[in-house]
């Protein structure tokens, strides 16, 4: 469940969007959503980084980013979800899909975290309800040295501008039938 306040990374995060708007928006219609995430990075990361406890800033952040461009790139996902008493950051496609066919569905962590024990102790409880261990990607500030496969967000780790092109891969490949008609 979303937060009713919304936090100072938040709102940084869309006052760059909404400045920077015709830009983000050229880029979305190019379906070049890298280079918005390296133009939101630019323009959010440091002031991100200082607006509380870092790993939890850098979550925020990359959660709103995920969460904004998920929706331009038009690749259904759930948000913000609990399924088997467990709490899901993102899921693409949905639950009705993790719950009916796990290998076609995909789990994103964004623990806000580098405690490598809570990180672990987090993908323990995702496994349960994803068995496809492939299938749980983690969001970090940092590597983490752990099996999954990692997302780094940061201001110069190339990593985090291809997530979107990497869930629309996955979507592609283990969703034909859903996104036959997206194109992707």
């Amino acid at each position: 469940m979303m937060d009713q306040e919304q936090s100072p990374v938040k709102e940084l995060l869309f006052d760059h969007i909404e400045g920077a708007k015709e830009r983000i928006s050229r880029l979305v219609s190019q379906q070049k959503f890298g280079d918005v995430i390296d133009d939101i990075m630019a323009g959010c990361y440091e002031a991100a980084t200082r607006t509380g406890d870092r790993e939890e800033s850098v979550g925020d952040l990359a959660t709103g980013v995920l969460h904004y461009l998920l929706t331009c790139a038009l690749i259904p996902s759930q948000r913000k979800v609990e399924f088997g008493g467990t709490k899901v950051d993102i899921v693409v496609p949905d639950l009705k899909t993790l719950e009916s066919d796990a290998g076609k569905a995909l789990v994103i962590c964004i623990p806000g975290t580098q405690d490598r024990g809570a990180i672990e102790a987090r993908l323990e409880q995702l496994q349960k309800i994803q068995p496809e261990k492939q299938n749980i990607w983690l969001v970090l500030s940092e590597e983490s040295g752990l099996e999954n496969r990692t997302y780094v967000v940061s201001g110069n780790d190339p990593s985090f501008p291809r997530i979107i092109r990497d869930i629309r891969q996955f979507a592609s490949v283990h969703c034909q039938n859903k996104f036959r008609i997206l194109g992707t």
